[in-house]
């Protein structure tokens, strides 16, 4: 029996799947430690050496993180991917909306990547490349068993695709 995305290519409308809910939690935290450190200096320094009127520097850094919060959350819900029969779809972009189209028979090197902040939430990356730089994809934020699975999955198809040029 195959993957889900081997038997919609059938029926004709892929089967998108959702980046996990680490991501945005990863990425959200980071937004607040680094904007809500700036905050700090950029209030209790004028604040206390200027005095309480020049605290109000903290507040663009402030109203920077309330939309930096909503940002990030609407840009987690763009990006999804779906596996086909003959490729594979990568979606992203809230205003600019990006569809990549990766071949299996094209792909040269599928690798997964995980640095240390990822690691520490559990996640990693797919990165996905071709023989075109345009076509390197890259697919953030999975759960390391996913990412590992889809990896194989994908050498896979791409090896059995290219067998035939």
């Amino acid at each position: 029996m195959g993957t889900p995305g081997a038997a919609e290519a059938v029926e004709g409308a892929p089967v998108w799947i959702a980046l996990p809910p680490g991501l945005l939690k990863m990425r959200r935290l980071l937004l607040v430690v680094w904007l809500g450190l700036i905050s700090l200096a950029a209030g209790l320094v004028p604040g206390l050496l200027a005095g309480p009127a020049w605290a109000a520097f903290a507040l663009p850094p402030l109203a920077l993180m309330v939309w930096g919060w909503v940002m990030t959350g609407r840009n987690w819900r763009s990006w999804r991917y779906a596996e086909r029969a003959d490729d594979l779809l990568i979606s992203r972009g809230v205003l600019w909306r990006e569809e990549t189209v990766v071949p299996y028979g094209r792909m040269q090197l599928v690798e997964v990547t995980s640095g240390p902040v990822e690691r520490h939430f559990g996640l990693a990356s797919v990165q996905l490349h071709t023989a075109a730089a345009a076509t390197d994809a890259t697919i953030p934020g999975l759960d390391p068993a996913e990412a590992e699975r889809l990896r194989d999955r994908l050498t896979e198809l791409g090896e059995a695709r290219s067998a035939g040029l």
